[in-house]
């Protein structure tokens, strides 16, 4: 029944009632026409959540929780908003515009905080472990064949691209000469995109590279460059890609950022239980290599399974030495504004603690 219908017949009934039961019934009209809007109320519009990504592999475990309806199943609708580097989502993170953001930790992370745009890092979206080196020093494939390359003392003078200026792959890049005894300033350093690395290679216009998947894989298999070492080599236990909590949704909607985190982990240990020799080769790869291709712009499925996945940790603990490495790095080459900065300060682990005490320790599947 519509809501015009029952209050067109009201009048019908009152000329039968009593002017007290007229009352009665016009009050228990008005409530049953009120019923249907208690349904749509602001609690509703607080279960939105909205995550930044940017667009990399590493976003797989929100990827997968999704898919799976594991926000769902928290009482939680999600956004997933595509960014072009994490970068872009400091500000939105700052206003509340954006409640959840996934990438890597920069000097402008750490300068945004240290200016008053509050934000923590809250779980893990992407790290280095054996076997996992997704990120690495690749060299034209020219130069390992006439001999120009040989070691990493030989990237001495090289023009070596990275994705960014004070970002985990310049990091990287910094560790990989020093175990060739070099300094960041014996390199040419160049900051192009990833994806950007492949026609640079193409066209000569690079040395070397700090890269990641797909387009690592992409440059070996078009024969343009070698895969020197994975940063699982260069840099182990780097810190890579993170998720954000903007510091509205931490002090204002806890209970959402605790269920989000409940679904995230649950989406990021089926990513892991897909994982097997540092390849997507566990035995439900085929179903999150599905999710991949229906989320991600690479829809060959058969890259996925080429390539070298990230790994996470599936009970969301970051790398605090990583992420300290990294944080001297840019202060070294004078990127951090505030001296009194540090990553104690910017990391909060309970609600991956929080999770982890209700979904237990993880534990990998029986292969």
């Amino acid at each position: 029944m519509s809501r015009s219908s029952g209050w067109s017949r009201s009048p019908q009934v009152a000329a039968r009632l009593a002017p007290g039961d007229v009352l009665v019934c016009f009050l228990l009209a008005f409530l049953l026409w009120l019923a249907p809007l208690a349904c749509v109320s602001p609690a509703s519009a607080a279960e939105q959540v909205r995550i930044g990504v940017a667009r990399t592999i590493s976003d797989v475990g929100y990827y997968v929780a999704d898919a799976k309806g594991f926000f769902g199943q928290e009482g939680l609708e999600v956004s997933i908003v595509p960014f072009n580097s994490a970068a872009q989502m400091v500000a939105p993170l700052g206003t509340g515009e954006l409640e959840v953001g996934g990438g890597t930790v920069s000097a402008g992370f750490y300068n945004a905080v240290g200016r008053g745009i509050l934000m923590r890092i809250v779980a893990d979206q992407a790290s280095i472990k054996p076997g996992y080196g997704f990120s690495s020093l690749m060299v034209r494939k020219d130069l390992v064949e006439s001999g120009r390359y040989r070691s990493y003392a030989d990237l001495k003078g090289m023009k070596v691209a990275v994705g960014a200026a004070g970002t985990g792959s310049a990091s990287a890049l910094n560790e990989a000469l020093k175990k060739g005894g070099l300094k960041f300033g014996d390199v040419e350093v160049v900051f192009i995109g990833f994806p950007e690395h492949l026609a640079a290679y193409r066209n000569k216009g690079i040395d070397a590279s700090i890269t990641n998947e797909p387009t690592l894989t992409r440059a070996v298999e078009e024969g343009v460059a070698v895969r020197v070492a994975g940063n699982d080599i260069i840099y182990p236990g780097q810190q890579t890609a993170v998720t954000f909590y903007s510091d509205r949704f931490i002090k204002d909607h806890r209970d959402l950022a605790e269920r989000f985190m409940l679904g995230y982990l649950r989406g990021v240990r089926v990513y892991v239980d897909a994982l097997k020799d540092g390849r997507l080769a566990g035995p439900n790869a085929g179903e999150v290599i599905s999710i991949l291709t229906g989320y991600t712009r690479i829809k060959d499925a058969g890259m996925f399974r080429r390539m070298i996945p990230s790994w996470v940790d599936p009970n969301g603990e970051v790398s605090l030495a990583g992420l300290r490495k990294d944080l001297d790095f840019f202060r070294e080459l004078g990127l951090i504004e505030k001296k009194d900065i540090d990553v104690d300060a910017v990391v909060d682990s309970s609600f991956a603690k929080a999770a982890v005490a209700r979904l237990g320790p993880y534990r990998p599947p029986d292969n």
